[in-house]
């Protein structure tokens, strides 16, 4: 068997986090568009990976967050995004950078991506099978090991009014697992 001299299968992953780095940064700009929203799933262990100690405890290999309703400070620049989320009613700061992405999902348009994790130096990479050319159909994102097990929090619309409403910033994210949206 022909070595791949030119790692096409990492060329292309870079390819592919390029999308999301793309994506991000419209919306950091402009917002969600209409129902687009995100599953994120990332290794919290990956180098660059900023979370508050809690979170880390909480999700020491693996998390997914949803951007939705409730988020803000959403920055991207070339190597990472960095994001306001509230979890549990805490208001939290990420940064993610994008070679610690293990997944990225917009149900509202069925569009997934699966990445690989990175090889360490020197180490031996088993390459996938590959059943369809990148871009003619979307991978499905495998669950986070480390995701919530909790249903997803209510949406804006169905959340109490009042006082405490007012004190929620305005866009938003929670932590889920993606089998909640799996048909049994």
């Amino acid at each position: 068997m022909s070595v791949d001299h030119f790692r096409y299968d990492l060329l292309a992953q870079e390819a592919l986090r390029g999308v999301i780095r793309k994506v991000l940064a419209d919306v950091g700009r402009n917002g969600l568009p209409g129902e687009h929203h995100f599953y994120i799933s990332f290794d919290t262990r990956a180098p660059g990976v900023r979370l508050s100690q809690r979170m880390r405890e909480k999700y020491p290999e693996e998390m997914t967050i949803v951007l939705q309703h409730q988020f803000w400070d959403l920055n991207v620049s070339d190597t990472a995004f960095e994001v306001g989320l509230s979890f549990g009613g805490v208001h939290e700061h990420l940064v993610v950078p994008f070679s610690a992405l293990k997944g990225f999902f917009d149900p509202s348009v069925k569009f997934g991506l699966q990445f690989e994790p990175a090889q360490a130096e020197g180490e031996e990479e088993e390459p996938a099978p590959v059943e369809a050319p990148v871009g003619t159909t979307p991978m499905p994102v495998r669950p986070a090991k480390g995701a919530a097990s909790e249903p997803a929090l209510a949406s804006a619309s169905t959340q109490g009014s009042g006082a405490a409403a007012e004190e929620r910033p305005s866009g938003g994210a929670e932590v889920v697992q993606l089998d909640v949206f799996r048909k049994k």
